[in-house]
């Protein structure tokens, strides 16, 4: 037996020992892990090829502006309709779920498909992959991240005064 050969039977074996009967998708996690761990790096070379230098600490107001972005960001890209054309191939429509938001399930074709399907249609997933980049960029690129933060940020806000706006409406009448 190769040595190809016995690692994939040993990856075989933790898949069936881990997931029993149910088909999860180890091989697909697996290679979004990859693929994140090489995003961070080449975002590491593109820095040091830039020249960047990461700073001694970022303050709180870039983390507060950061953390409202990253929110705002998933939510748009891992919920919104509008963005629904990117998560297509991966997802299948299920229903609205309100405020121009929607349901979507992950079909269970092979396990690279539906690990990022999961993965682009969840908030809580993309933070990591938002978050990273937006930190990234404010050290690459301080002033256009900042810059597409409060943008995002600035929505965001905007979402909130229209649900809240709404809620009242709905008290004052009824």
């Amino acid at each position: 037996m190769s040595v190809i050969e016995d690692v994939t039977e040993k990856a075989k074996d933790v898949q069936r020992s881990y997931a029993g009967d149910e088909d999860r998708p180890l091989a697909g996690y697996l290679g979004a892990m990859g693929a994140y761990g090489a995003l961070v790096g080449g975002l590491t070379v593109l820095g040091r090829a830039l020249g960047a230098r990461l700073p001694d600490r970022f303050g709180a107001g870039d983390t507060a502006l950061l953390g409202a972005a990253t929110f705002k960001a998933s939510r748009m890209l891992g919920k919104a309709a509008v963005t629904s054309p990117l998560r297509a191939p991966f997802t299948r429509y299920e229903e609205s779920a309100g405020a121009t938001e929607l349901n979507e399930s992950v079909p269970g074709k092979g396990h690279v498909e539906h690990a990022v399907g999961e993965l682009v249609s969840c908030p809580f997933c993309l933070n990591v992959w938002i978050g990273t980049g937006l930190t990234a960029g404010l050290v690459i690129a301080p002033r256009a991240t900042r810059l597409a933060a409060t943008v995002l940020t600035a929505v965001g806000l905007a979402d909130a005064l229209h649900l809240l706006y709404d809620a009242g409406k709905k008290l004052a009448s009824g």
